[in-house]
């Protein structure tokens, strides 16, 4: 089985505009994993970019960000390290930008669109960890952000990678 059959992928790009109601969205995306916490999660995105906009660097949208989760009252780390294994063998290691409620990585970029290359990188984020849901989202000229779930029981384990 290839891991592009074994990936469950969501794009989803909501209505924020003025008629944006939270309520809606939740019941919308009720069945998708962790769905109530990620409506909450993207919905800190935007206050972020109502309030910043376009143009700051990623660190500066990183910063912000983890200080509307706190307002949400939503806990979260900033730059947690994740040690990538192949096979027993430490091989590198990464940050991820945030992680919510120990439940969801979330990714952010500060460029002219999502590339593919981001997509996979989150997917390789949740690969390299216990966690089954992430958010890439994109402070560009209009935010954007994708949805990614890897299952634990659909990761590989002849390639397994793990969080220490």
């Amino acid at each position: 089985m290839s891991f592009l059959t074994v990936l469950v992928i969501f794009d989803i790009k909501p209505d924020f505009g003025e008629n944006f109601n939270l309520d809606d969205m939740k019941e919308k995306n009720s069945k998708l994993l962790l769905s109530n916490l990620t409506s909450h999660i993207i919905q800190a995105a935007y206050n972020v970019y109502n309030c910043l906009g376009y143009g700051f660097l990623e660190s500066v949208y990183e910063k912000s960000f983890q200080k509307e989760l706190k307002l949400l009252g939503i806990n979260s780390e900033r730059q947690v390290p994740v040690q990538v294994f192949y096979k027993t063998e430490m091989v590198g290691d990464f940050r991820a930008d945030l992680v919510v409620e120990g439940a969801v990585i979330v990714e952010l970029k500060a460029v002219e669109k999502i590339h593919p290359i981001h997509e996979v990188q989150l997917v390789n984020y949740l690969r390299g960890t216990e966690l089954e849901v992430g958010l890439l989202f994109n402070f560009g000229p209009e935010l954007s952000f994708k949805r990614k779930i890897f299952t634990n029981d659909r990761k590989n384990a002849n390639n397994k990678t793990s969080s220490r």
